[in-house]
């Protein structure tokens, strides 16, 4: 008898195949020829027209095409672009990071991250582990709440307001005794953290874990990521702490100034 443990819904098969048939249509454009009728997207997918039609409205809706107004063509629209500056922003910055981030975790003894606002969470794309016996350990990939880690709370304080609306909207778990909890307080955080240039995170997100993040700057002066060293509390007394904000401080300014940043000390100066 043949199994059907693996066998999709045919509701799953349609939603799939509209999917590929979407990216399909989007790969069709390029630099040769980047506005295209319907009839001739139809002809190179090999689809109804009536199919197509549909397909690039529901794209026009989500800001993926653009329809002209004279002709009725259509063009890649700007949310390709927004998601591919995304994704560009974030390759830059791992690329311009990983040496300052390896001598970083070498120079200071722990372990060392770098993370990104990922809608409501921050994402770390590129970690240094410790090669002490007792170190923090983060998996690439994975998401931490903002409200109470150093990368997180970095990433908040420079991010538009809506975003520490949806934060306090979802709720301000806490993860420990020390987690901030109040809207009122983590504001007040926040506006700290933008007067000093760097965050603490002091046992927040999980007993026995202290650390401090700065931001790094894209050339246009947008915060794009954050740089952040964690320990156990043993080795991270706060004399030790702010001794690595201060080296944390000078190793991302290097990365922004790679991304094409220029303090408002180096302006002045050339």
């Amino acid at each position: 008898m043949a199994s059907h443990r693996n066998a999709r819904p045919a509701g799953a098969r349609t939603r799939l195949s509209s999917v590929t048939n979407a990216l399909r249509l989007l790969k069709v454009f390029s630099d040769q020829e980047s506005e295209i009728g319907i009839s001739d997207l139809a002809r190179r997918i090999g689809l109804a027209k009536s199919t197509v039609h549909r397909l690039a409205s529901s794209l026009v809706e989500e800001g993926m095409l653009e329809q002209a107004e004279k002709e009725g063509k259509y063009r890649l629209g700007l949310a390709l672009f927004e998601l591919g500056a995304l994704v560009r922003r974030k390759m830059d910055v791992t690329a311009e990071a990983r040496h300052h981030l390896k001598a970083l975790s070498e120079r200071c003894g722990e372990t060392v991250q770098l993370a990104v606002l990922e809608q409501s969470a921050a994402l770390y794309i590129n970690v240094i582990e410790s090669q002490r016996a007792l170190r923090m350990s983060y998996q690439v990939g994975t998401r931490a709440p903002l409200h109470c880690t150093a990368v997180g709370k970095v990433l908040l304080a420079h991010a538009d307001s809506q975003v520490f609306d949806l934060t306090v909207k979802n709720g301000l778990p806490p993860l420990t005794d020390f987690s901030i909890r109040q809207a009122a307080d983590l504001r007040r955080e926040l506006t700290g953290i933008i007067h000093r240039g760097y965050a603490f995170e002091e046992e927040e997100a999980e007993p026995g874990l202290r650390g401090v993040a700065a931001p790094v700057r894209d050339f246009s002066g947008e915060v794009v990521a954050a740089i952040g060293i964690s320990g156990p509390t043993h080795r991270m007394s706060k004399k030790v702490l702010q001794s690595h904000a201060k080296d944390l401080v000078e190793v991302s300014g290097m990365v922004s100034q790679r991304l094409g940043h220029q303090s408002p000390a180096l302006t002045r100066r050339t």
